[in-house]
């Protein structure tokens, strides 16, 4: 792998953390929103279910983002097509 193409994956990586970072404050705000609608508006408590899906959006995002780079990230990515090219050249 040569220079440019490492600067490229670290700079395609920087990208991805600051998107799960702003997804992340993005989702503080709106939850923290809602909260205030729903405590102002009285009534039975709803704020848990959008909580609850955006929660799990964001923990979706950071798997992908920080726990699946060793599975079915880019280098596993690498490693198969250098994997499936060796086949190829074999027959």
């Amino acid at each position: 792998m040569d220079e440019d193409e490492a600067y490229r994956r670290a700079r395609r990586r920087v990208r991805s953390i600051k998107a799960f970072y702003l997804n992340g404050l993005i989702s503080v705000g709106v939850i923290i929103l809602l909260f205030a609608i729903n405590l102002a508006t009285g009534g039975p408590w709803w704020v848990q279910w959008p909580l609850l899906g955006l929660g799990l959006g964001v923990a979706a995002q950071a798997v992908a983002v920080f726990g699946l780079s060793g599975w079915l990230g880019a280098d596993w990515e690498e490693r198969k097509v250098r994997e499936l090219m060796a086949r190829n050249t074999e027959r």
